[in-house]
């Protein structure tokens, strides 16, 4: 018996502070594009290649306490971290490329809002 496969895809959603301020940063540094036609009041979805994020207003968000987190695969892990270095993005100071015990080449970055993006390409 064949089992149905139901989930198809999932889209995270991240805190912001300032609509503005987190669609510059996924637009003109991350490479980011808007998804949708609507402008939704306190609420930003972006997209690129295959993967969509999408983001609430939370004008209170204490970035200090902010452990939103996304692993993002990818499967050209060398040119995507040359990219963002290209593009000046900060890379986080314990997240620099390189290759992890479990099978992974990752890096990791922070958002404005603090929200944790890790990016990994499998190696095995």
């Amino acid at each position: 018996m064949e089992i149905k496969k139901m989930l198809t895809e999932i889209h995270p959603k991240l805190p912001m502070r300032n609509k503005l301020r987190t669609k510059d940063y996924y637009i003109n540094q991350l490479g980011f594009e808007i998804f949708g036609n609507i402008d939704h009041d306190g609420y930003l979805m972006v997209i690129k290649d295959n993967i969509q994020i999408h983001f609430f207003e939370f004008k209170e968000l204490d970035i200090i306490d902010n452990y939103g987190q996304v692993y993002i695969r990818t499967n050209d892990i060398d040119t995507l971290y040359q990219t963002m270095l290209d593009n000046n993005v900060d890379i986080h100071l314990n997240g620099k490329l390189e290759t992890k015990p479990w099978g992974q080449r990752e890096f990791s970055l922070l958002d404005p809002d603090h929200n944790l993006l890790t990016f990994g390409e499998s190696i095995m």
